[in-house]
């Protein structure tokens, strides 16, 4: 009989576990046709069976008291801990050793920056892909090649080492989400403290965030960026001009939009010309 409550456990776990990497579904071992099944006046054929799983099993557990697990500690507030960083190492360390969100557990590297520090222009993406997940870096994919022809584009370069023509890259969140899926609003708000205390450190005179997530969490907003682009915004937090953009990730699917990215670019160049001038 233990064992039998012991494996129950044991799949519950796994379940739960599955869930929180954003599994939403139980596949069965055996095809089945859909089709066939809506035909009209045609009977559907009956479903091979399939292995009892803990998908199939599953019923919320009602354990006596004596038994129900005392609740851990609570996830520290991401303000505070963003607020007591005084440099970028303490802050990448307050980051990567917060544990309050599934996605460090499903991820293989902590992604924080890449770029020159002091750097005039501060790019901020939306979250890791597979290659920056695998990499530890920012923007190393197919969309971080594009990213660095259009910051070459207007004089820019990640690896330049005068500020003047150096860009600082870094991402909403520093973990890649299961499946390159879009982070919620609830993850982005969770870290935005962290983004915050990221643009303070790092003390840019621009900000380009590229995407609808990194746009609509530092604005507040809920407007999407085909009509955020382009339009110059005076970030509260930071006191910085913001201008949103499209992710280059979008211009690889929807190319024909890389000339209101230009566009873009334009105004980022003009921005950073008149503020090195001041």
């Amino acid at each position: 009989m233990n064992q039998d409550v012991d494996l129950r456990d044991a799949l519950i776990s796994a379940l739960e576990w599955q869930i929180e990497l954003g599994a939403i579904e139980a596949i069965g071992e055996h095809p089945v046709d859909r089709f066939a099944e809506s035909a009209p006046n045609t009977a559907p054929e009956p479903e091979k069976p399939v292995k009892t799983s803990a998908i199939a099993e599953f019923q919320p557990r009602q354990p006596a008291r004596a038994e129900a697990p005392s609740p851990g500690p609570a996830a520290p507030d991401t303000s505070e801990l963003a607020r007591q960083a005084d440099t970028l190492e303490a802050l990448a360390t307050a980051m990567r050793e917060y544990d309050g969100t599934p996605l460090k557990a499903a991820a293989r590297n902590f992604v924080f920056c890449d770029g020159l520090l002091g750097a005039h222009l501060m790019v901020i993406g939306e979250a890791p892909g597979q290659e920056e997940d695998r990499q530890g870096k920012p923007f190393v994919g197919r969309a971080g090649q594009l990213l660095d022809r259009m910051l070459a584009a207007i004089g820019l370069s990640r690896m330049e080492t005068d500020p003047a023509k150096a860009a600082y890259i870094t991402n909403i969140l520093p973990w890649r989400p299961v499946g390159n899926r879009t982070p919620t609003p609830e993850e982005s708000a969770l870290f935005l403290p962290f983004v915050i205390r990221h643009i303070q450190l790092a003390k840019p005179r621009v900000i380009l965030t590229m995407g609808n997530t990194p746009t609509k969490a530092m604005l507040d907003t809920t407007t999407g960026i085909k009509r955020m682009r382009g339009n110059w915004v005076d970030h509260a937090a930071t006191g910085l001009p913001l201008l949103p953009s499209f992710h280059p990730a979008y211009l690889l699917r929807q190319p024909a939009d890389k000339k209101l990215a230009w566009q873009d670019l334009i105004q980022i160049r003009t921005a950073l010309d008149k503020a090195d001038a001041s």
